[in-house]
């Protein structure tokens, strides 16, 4: 009998939902060590620098791994990466867990551990993304998007609650990430039962090109298709507000609303609801005939809802609660949409590089954001970030709408000379 089971293209169903159910134990386990870290290091400092260079060591993989993890993602056995990816994940947890029993935690095994923990995502997301292309019909991809959202926002319900709790009563933080060892390690079982379907290469693997090779590869195709960059610039810019908006949120719960741990366990999970909601229906609507206008509204939405949070005052706190459930409501629905348009318009064997480099170009906008973000928030407040990052995001919305190629991007699809490259035929002219 054997061990791993084959991939069986009728019968998709119940093995993808093994792998992404068990993603999603390990997505909680994650959720819940990231707002226990991100709380414990808001109580030990009240520095929104030190907040926002936690975040910058975080995100630094996301950057300047995740374009080399692509490549590879796209040469390797997905499963594999997925699999060692927990693995690495879960153990940078153990070492974390073992400091905090010993009583020798320092800020500095934090960074660490983020960094550790963020280069295991910067190869585990493509890959489930990538795998996701494989094993998902075409028709079925903006749903399961909505259903992967919907999962995030249920995490981001589920796990700050929850965290918000455990920390309230006491309970130590190494106990605490226990739970996270336990998911990580349960992700790594279905994995290893169940064969993930590989792209079909053009060429033998003795003929391919380097990795570095695949990787520019996968640069020529961003940059060749003009209206894919377009998209990428337009997430930069909104990354580049929205992120330290995010990153300093535990400051504005301390600072601005003079909450504590419940408190911000209750923003999160505002933005949970949402999410779960906003998830559940793309996966029931699958959204407007034109997946680019349906991006576009729900991305004006979550500006309004970044802005509203920016200005209300102090006792405001409910209607911030509210414009996050808003947001969290839009998210999904507008990221959703956008995942299926890249997974239903690239080529399968280029999803791994082409996720990657929208991620990490994208991303790397969140520095410059966070090194003025930090140094500005501790002296004149949080709230003005929320407000530029509703701004920009509205903006972006409105820009793009009124340009009808990237209106149109499903219609007109990757030009045909870069399709032509991906399947390894030559390009146009040779």
């Amino acid at each position: 009998m054997r061990l791993v089971r084959a991939w069986n293209p009728e019968r998709w169903a119940p093995s993808f939902v093994a792998i992404w159910g068990a993603e999603a134990f390990s997505l909680f386990g994650s959720q819940l060590v990231q707002f226990a870290l991100v709380w414990w290091l808001t109580k030990s400092t009240g520095s929104a620098t030190m907040l926002a260079a936690a975040t910058l060591i975080a995100l630094f993989p996301q950057i300047a791994v995740a374009p080399l993890a692509g490549a590879l993602v796209d040469r390797w056995d997905r499963r594999w990466v997925m699999i060692f990816s927990n693995a690495g994940i879960a153990l940078s947890t153990i070492a974390l867990a073992l400091l905090f029993a010993l009583g020798i935690i320092q800020y500095w095994h934090i960074y660490i551990a983020m960094f550790i923990r963020a280069t295991g995502a910067a190869f585990r997301w493509p890959a489930m993304q990538a795998s996701t292309a494989m094993m998902v019909p075409q028709k079925h991809l903006s749903r399961v998007a909505g259903l992967n959202n919907s999962l995030f926002g249920l995490a981001s319900i589920v796990s700050p609650s929850l965290g918000a709790l455990l920390i309230e009563v006491g309970l130590p933080m190494y106990v605490l990430l226990t739970l996270d060892i336990a998911a990580a390690s349960l992700a790594i079982v279905p994995l290893l039962l169940v064969r993930i379907p590989l792209p079909k290469r053009a060429e033998p693997a003795s003929a391919r090109t380097s990795v570095l090779g695949d990787l520019r590869e996968g640069l020529r195709f961003v940059f060749g298709w003009r209206v894919l960059f377009a998209i990428l610039a337009a997430a930069a810019a909104i990354t580049l507000f929205s992120q330290p908006a995010i990153t300093l949120m535990p400051l504005l719960v301390t600072k601005h609303f003079k909450g504590g741990a419940i408190q911000f366990g209750g923003l999160q999970s505002a933005f949970g609801f949402g999410v779960v909601a906003g998830g559940a229906l793309l996966g029931i609507w699958g959204g407007f005939k034109k997946r680019m206008i349906t991006a576009l509204v729900s991305l004006f939405l979550q500006g309004v809802g970044f802005a509203t949070v920016g200005l209300v005052p102090s006792t405001g706190f409910a209607m911030a609660v509210g414009a996050l459930g808003l947001v969290g409501l839009m998210n999904p629905i507008c990221t959703g949409s956008l995942f299926a348009i890249v997974q239903s318009t690239v080529p399968h064997e280029m999803q791994g590089r082409i996720m990657s480099l929208l991620i990490s170009m994208a991303t790397a906008a969140a520095p410059l954001g966070l090194a003025v973000a930090g140094p500005i928030a501790d002296r004149y407040g949080i709230g003005i970030w929320f407000l530029v990052a509703g701004i920009a995001m509205m903006a972006v919305a409105a820009v793009c709408a009124m340009t009808p190629a990237v209106r149109d991007v499903e219609l007109r699809g990757a030009p045909a000379h870069l399709r032509r490259s991906a399947a390894g035929g030559p390009p146009a002219g040779s």
